[in-house]
């Protein structure tokens, strides 16, 4: 009779953990959804593509949460996978010749057409920079643009601070070059 008890006990304990996980999983991507939305644009200008690398993103996210041993932020968490996933995406990606890349569409419902557009090519021409920088200086640049400190983004690529520093100065040259008079 003590046993069933235990085993109750167990199957009980192991619900609500669920239940929290669940809760954190979710927490977690309504916070940092659109970061990971805008990570993925720098790896994958494809949009099908895209969706696909933010679901892989979010799988890798529910495998690891019940791994997180506090260590870090939960925030650095989500950029560490993220991050590590989109590289393993674009280093798998095989590009077909002649693939056509299709621009984000974010539109903002208060402004003119005219203003849409001209936002869209703008983004789309940043878009584009980033995406032409290599893969070192890319990684920073995303991550600084999404706001997190060159600790934070130390942590994220298993880099020093100042090796962040760095990169992320030699990124916004190359990004001023690139994009010329929009910086």
């Amino acid at each position: 009779m003590g046993t069933i008890a235990n085993i109750e006990a167990l199957a009980e304990g192991a619900a609500v953990d669920r239940r929290a996980l669940e809760e954190q999983y979710e927490r977690l991507l309504r916070a940092n959804g659109a970061s990971i939305m805008r990570l993925a644009a720098a790896y994958e200008p494809n949009p099908s593509n895209r969706d696909d690398l933010v679901q892989e993103i979010a799988l890798a996210l529910w495998k690891a949460l019940p791994h997180f041993r506090g260590e870090c932020s939960e925030r650095t968490l989500v950029f560490r996978i993220a991050h590590n996933r989109a590289l393993t995406h674009l280093w798998r990606r095989k590009r077909a010749p002649g693939e056509l890349e299709e621009a984000a569409e974010i539109a903002d419902s208060r402004s003119t057409p005219e203003s849409q557009a001209s936002a869209g090519q703008l983004r789309e021409r940043l878009m584009r920079a980033i995406r032409a920088l290599p893969v070192a200086h890319r990684e920073v640049m995303v991550l600084v643009l999404e706001g997190l400190s060159h600790g934070e983004i130390g942590e994220v690529l298993g880099i020093s601070e100042g090796n962040v520093a760095v990169r992320a100065n030699r990124a916004r040259k190359q990004l001023r070059s690139l994009l010329g008079e929009l910086l």
